[in-house]
Order: structure tokens, then sequence, then C-alpha cells
């Protein structure tokens, strides 16, 4: 009989985690889950605490001595766990630097002390301040604005994350893949942050202002997290891609201004859309990527991805999510 496999997942009491962990546990695994509950929720994870194969420690991944044990006795690390949201990395850029950047350091250390295959959660934002509609590659350039603006803190230090997770790699033999998440979106997430889909959906099935930030002519690709959770499952299993970086994401690229009127026709709400400038909504100036698509090609040739849930579909099911649990995402 086959020891049962188990995996950390750094985060996992968040949005994505949460999911990763109803996949792995569904796959057979035991799951740890290490999350200091700052921006995840322990209800992500209730429906799974009576299980036996799922642990939550509740703690911070900068606690060195927690990360160490839970790394020594799993076989995999998902190191999903990070500041995230652009209200987060405005009003705590100390907070976001220091997660990030040395959470990621205490994580590496560890796998590459211990062994242990990790996957590092990077994002899109590391593609930087990009004004051009093309998709993005994974070895294309990066252009960033200045170190005055709060916006970048967060794409310069999931940068760093990689730079480290490839040092490691090249120069100790840390065996380890990288993904850029491209907008996930679905079931359980909260615009508490900014994150767009849930806060439009939940502003609209209330009555209330959809507030677009900018001019709204911004375009973004949104993934069903079911399909995120696919290639980060599909890349932990691919032996063969250590040390490469992937980009995960739609490719159906929509304006904010084209998402909001689809939230209004799904939701059947009269709600009105309004234009907000970004200094009102953070109190202070802050740049934002124009476009944001990415090129999948490489994971589709790796580990055959793609993804399966189209915009429609993953509006449906948020607004679905919304309807019947409707305080957890206005959280």
């Amino acid at each position: 009989m086959t020891a049962q496999k188990s995996a950390l997942i750094t985060g996992g009491a968040g949005f994505i985690g949460s999911h990763l962990a109803e996949r792995l546990l569904a796959d057979n695994w035991e799951v740890f889950v290490l999350d200091d509950l700052s921006t995840g929720s322990e209800r992500n994870v209730a429906h799974l605490r009576a299980r036996r194969d799922f642990h939550l420690i509740v703690d911070s991944v900068l606690k060195s001595s927690v990360v160490n044990e839970l790394v020594h006795r799993c076989d995999v690390v998902f190191h999903l766990a990070a500041a995230v949201g652009v209200r987060l990395i405005v009003e705590e850029p100390v907070r976001t630097l220091i997660t990030n950047i040395q959470g990621t350091e205490t994580v590496l250390d560890y796998c590459n002390e211990f062994g242990k295959r990790v996957l590092v959660a990077s994002t899109s934002e590391v593609y930087g301040d990009r004004r051009e509609p093309e998709p993005l590659v994974e070895d294309g350039r990066r252009m960033y604005g200045p170190t005055t603006s709060r916006r970048w803190a967060y794409a310069e230090s999931k940068a760093l994350d990689e730079f480290l997770a490839l040092a490691y790699h090249q120069e100790r033999g840390l065996d380890c893949v990288i993904v850029r998440l491209f907008n996930t979106v679905g079931p359980r997430q909260s615009g508490q942050y900014g994150m767009v889909v849930p806060r439009f959906v939940s502003a609209a099935l209330s009555g209330r202002p959809l507030e677009i930030h900018g001019d709204g002519t911004q375009t973004r690709c949104f993934c069903h997290v079911q399909d995120t959770i696919r290639a980060l499952t599909g890349l932990m299993d691919a032996a063969d891609v250590s040390g490469e970086i992937f980009n995960v994401g739609s490719t159906e690229r929509v304006t904010i201004n084209e998402l909001a009127q689809r939230v209004l026709e799904r939701t059947g709400s009269q709600s009105k859309i309004v234009g907000v400038p970004y200094d009102e909504v953070y109190g202070q100036g802050i740049e934002d990527m124009l476009h944001r698509q990415p090129s999948i090609d490489k994971i589709s040739g790796a580990v055959g991805w793609e993804p399966t849930v189209g915009l429609d579909g993953i509006l449906e099911d948020v607004i679905r999510h919304v309807r019947a649990e409707p305080v957890l995402v206005e959280r």
C-alpha cells in the first residue's frame, strides 16, 4: 500500500489556498495549512476542520521554528502566503515587503535544507507598468514606476521572491517551480482588499453603485479558481519543470467597464456604474497596469493546461456564492 503523501500550503486559509486544500484532500493527500488569518479566514476551511487528514496551524510564515517543523514533515510545499490586494499594499507597505520577502526566504531555506519540492506563487504584477495589450510572456522585459509609488512595492517584492527561488535552484539545487497568477476569481474571494469581481457582484446584488477605479478602460483576464488549482497541481506533479516560471491565467480579455456591464446583466441589478479616481479610493497617488493578458503557451506545452471556464461561468459561480453567503464576501 502506497503511503499517503502530505502537502504544506502556506496561506492555505486564503481564497486560492482553501480551494487547493479541498483538491488535495479529494486526491487523498494529507494537508497542513499554515496561515496567520490576516487576509485569509478560518471560515474558508471550517468545513475541513473535522477531517483527520487536515490540519490548520494558525501562525505566521515569518515564524522560523514553525516553518521548519512543517516543511520537515511534509513531502511538498505550496507557498501561497503573501500580503495581497491593492488596498493592503498601499496602506501597509512595510507588512507587504516583510511578509513577501522574509516569508519566502524562510520557506525556501527550509525546503532547500530538507530537500522538498516547492511551488512558489508569484503574480502578473511582476510584469510592471505595461501599456501594450499584447500577451505577456514569461521571459519578457519588465517595466516599473518610481519607488515613490507604493503601487509597485508588491510587484517588486514578488519579483525578489522569484529571483531568490531561482537562485536557490541554480546555486543549491532546490527543486522549485514558479507560477505567475493572473486575476484568479471564484467563490469565497473577498472584495475587502479591492478584488474587483466580488466587489462588483456584492454591490450589484445589494443595490449599491459599482465603483470603477480610474476610467475603466484598463483590461484584465479572469481565471476561475478551479482552473488555477488544476494548473498548480499539474505543475507540482511535473518533475521535469524544476527551475521554470509559468503564467497561469485566462486569455479572455475584458475592460473593467465591460465587466461592470456584464455583472449588471447577470444579476439583473439596477445599480449605477460610477467612476472614482484612484486618489479618492486610496488617498494618494497610485498607478495601475493598463493591460494584463498572459501568454499560456508555455504551460500548455508543459502540462497541457488551459482554462475551461469562461467569464460568464465565473460570474455565475460568484453571483451564486454571494447570494448564499453575502456577509462572507463583504468581509
